[in-house]
C-alpha cells in the first residue's frame, strides 16, 4: 500500500505541472481578479419533511444520511438548562449537564465508563446552557450500536459519582480563580450585569459558596425533573440507515417514561433596565478593553421584516470584517485597534443588544469611541452606498448554502429550528428577504434601533491613561455623557465582592 502511494505521489505531480501551462496558453486566467466570472449558485433548500420523524412516544427524530465516511452522530437536544434550575440551587443545572458524561453509570463507574468509551474510540459528551442542554455521540460506523447501548446507559441511569463530583468542583474553584486574569472575562461579567442586571438567569455567576452548597442529591433531583424524554429532540446523521436507526432509538426510548414537572416556555426574561452612561473598571492592562452599546430588537415573529434590515445594518456597519465602517476607519484608516466590530444579537425570548467592540492603547481608546459614535451617527442619518448594500448582501446569500453543507448541518438546523418554533418557510425565503432590502429600510432600521442617548460605555484599563484621551487631543472621554464616568470595582473571583 505504501509503495502504490510513493508511485501515484509524483505521476499526480506531473499531470498537475503539465495541465497549468496550457490553461495559460489559453488565455483562460484574468489578469486580475475582479475579472473573474463564476456559474450562478442554483442550490434548493432542503424540505425538512425529508428528514423528519416520530417515535411511538411522539420524539421528533431527524436524520440524514451521509454514506462518505463510516462515521455516525446522534445528538440530543433538551428543553431544560439554567432557566429552570431552583432557587437556592445556582449552578445545579451546568453541574447536571457536566456531570451526566463525567459521574459514571448505575452500571459502570465512571473510570469503568471512559474505558469503555476510549475502547470504542467514541466522543460522548454532555452539556447544560441558558436555554437548552444536550448530549451527543460520535463513533464509527462499525462500534455504533454499542456506542449507541453506551450513550443510553448515561442518558438513563447517570450515577453523579461523588469523588468525581468532588474533583468538578474543585476544577471549577481553580477555574473561578482565574477571572480577572482576562480583561474579556471582566469585560463579559460586567455587560451581562449592565445589560440585564445580576437576578436574571442569563447573567448570574457562581461564587465559592455556590459551588460549596452544591450536592449530589441536588443533581439527582434536578435529572429527574428535567432530563426526560418528554424534553428531547433528536439530530441523526452519517453512515447510517434510516429505518435501522430509528428502530434502535425506538429500541432505547422503550419504556423511559418519566414523569415531571412542566417546563415553563418560553422562559422568563429580564426586567432590567441599563443605565446609558461610561462605566470604568481598574485593570493594569496595556489596552483599553471597550464595549459600547445598548438593549435593542426582540423579534415579533419569524415573518418579522425588520430582521433582514438589521442583519444588512450590521453588517454595513462593523460585522463585515474589512468591508464593514468600523474596521475600516478605526483599524485601517487610523490604526487604533487590531480588530474592531458591532453586533446586533437579534433576540428571540427578550430584546436582543447592540454592541461595538474593539481593543486600543490606552490614550487613544477615546479617539476610537469617537469613530465609532460617528459611524453610528453617519448610519442613522444617511443612506448606505448601493455598493455597501450590495456586499452585504452578496456576503449572506453567497454563503447561504454553509448551512446545510453537511448531513450534521442539516438535522441540527431543523431541529433547532423545531425548538425555536421557526417555521420551514424561513429558509427557503431568507435569500429573497435579504435580495430585497433597500437602503432606505436600513436608515429605517438603524434610526428605529440605534439610539445614541441610551448607549453604555463599558470599559477595562488603566483609566488614568484612557480618560485624558490621545496626545494630539482629537477626543478624550470627557466628550460622553458630559465626562461622567462611573468605577465599577474589580470583583473578588471567588466571592464576586467588590475587592478593596
Amino acid at each position: 500500500m505504501k509503495r502504490s502511494y510513493l508511485i501515484l505521489l509524483p505521476c499526480t505531480i506531473l499531470l498537475l505541472a503539465g495541465a497549468a501551462p496550457a490553461s495559460f496558453a489559453e488565455g483562460e486566467i484574468p489578469a486580475r481578479p475582479e475579472q473573474l466570472t463564476y456559474n450562478s449558485l442554483d442550490f434548493e433548500v432542503p424540505g425538512v419533511d425529508n428528514y423528519r420523524h416520530e417515535l411511538s412516544n411522539g420524539i421528533p427524530i431527524y436524520v440524514a444520511q451521509d454514506r462518505d465516511l463510516p462515521l455516525v452522530t446522534v445528538s440530543i437536544t433538551l428543553r431544560a438548562g439554567n432557566f429552570v434550575e431552583p432557587d437556592g440551587k445556582l449552578g445545579v443545572a451546568e453541574m447536571a449537564g457536566t456531570m451526566l458524561r463525567r459521574g459514571g453509570t448505575a452500571s459502570r463507574n465512571a473510570e469503568e465508563f471512559d474505558e469503555r468509551a476510549a475502547f470504542l474510540a467514541a466522543n460522548i459528551s454532555s452539556f447544560t446552557g441558558d436555554t437548552s442542554s444536550g448530549a451527543s455521540v460520535n463513533c464509527i460506523t462499525p462500534v455504533f450500536g454499542e456506542a449507541l447501548e453506551l450513550f443510553f446507559e448515561m442518558l438513563k441511569s447517570p450515577a453523579f459519582q461523588q469523588d468525581r463530583l468532588d474533583v468538578e468542583k474543585n476544577n471549577l474553584l481553580e477555574r473561578m480563580k482565574q477571572r480577572n486574569d482576562r480583561p474579556q472575562s471582566i469585560s463579559g461579567r460586567e455587560w451581562r450585569w449592565l445589560m440585564r442586571g445580576e437576578d436574571h438567569f442569563s447573567a448570574r455567576m457562581m461564587t465559592q459558596a455556590n459551588v460549596a452548597a452544591l450536592a449530589r442529591e441536588d443533581l439527582v433531583d434536578y435529572y429527574k425533573n428535567y432530563w426526560r424524554p418528554e424534553n428531547m429532540m433528536v439530530a441523526v446523521s452519517g453512515d447510517v440507515e434510516t429505518s435501522e436507526v430509528l428502530a434502535q432509538l425506538e429500541k432505547h426510548f422503550q419504556g423511559w417514561d418519566v414523569k415531571g414537572p412542566t417546563v415553563p416556555w418560553p422562559p422568563v426574561p429580564p426586567t432590567h433596565t441599563p443605565n446609558p452612561g461610561v462605566y470604568h473598571v481598574e485593570k493594569d492592562i496595556p489596552q483599553g478593553r471597550v464595549l459600547i452599546g445598548h438593549l435593542t430588537y426582540q423579534r415579533k415573529s419569524w415573518k418579522d421584516k425588520e430582521e433582514s434590515p438589521l442583519r444588512i445594518l450590521n453588517d454595513i456597519l462593523g460585522g463585515g470584517g474589512f468591508t464593514s465602517r468600523l474596521v475600516k476607519r478605526i483599524r485601517s484608516d487610523e490604526g487604533l485597534a487590531y480588530s474592531a466590530g458591532s453586533g446586533f444579537n437579534l433576540g428571540l425570548y427578550w430584546p436582543g443588544t447592540f454592541s461595538v467592540r474593539y481593543q486600543s492603547k490606552s490614550p487613544t481608546v477615546a479617539l476610537a469611541a469617537k469613530i465609532a459614535m460617528e459611524e453610528i451617527d453617519r448610519i442613522r442619518t444617511s443612506k448606505v452606498s448601493e455598493e455597501e448594500l450590495a456586499v452585504a448582501k452578496g456576503s449572506f446569500i453567497e454563503v447561504f448554502p454553509r448551512r446545510f453543507e453537511s448531513a450534521a448541518d442539516i438535522v441540527n438546523t431543523f431541529v433547532n429550528d423545531e425548538y425555536a418554533g421557526r417555521p420551514a418557510e424561513y429558509w427557503i425565503n431568507y435569500r429573497d428577504r435579504i435580495q430585497a432590502v433597500t437602503a432606505d429600510q436600513v436608515l429605517k432600521a438603524a434610526k428605529k434601533h440605534l439610539d445614541p442617548e441610551k448607549l453604555v460605555f463599558l470599559i477595562v484599563g488603566k483609566w488614568d491613561e484612557i480618560a485624558p484621551g490621545d496626545p494630539d487631543k482629537r477626543a478624550s472621554m470627557k466628550e460622553f455623557f458630559g465626562g461622567k464616568a462611573t468605577e465599577l470595582p474589580l470583583r473578588d473571583p471567588l466571592t464576586l465582592e467588590p475587592m478593596k
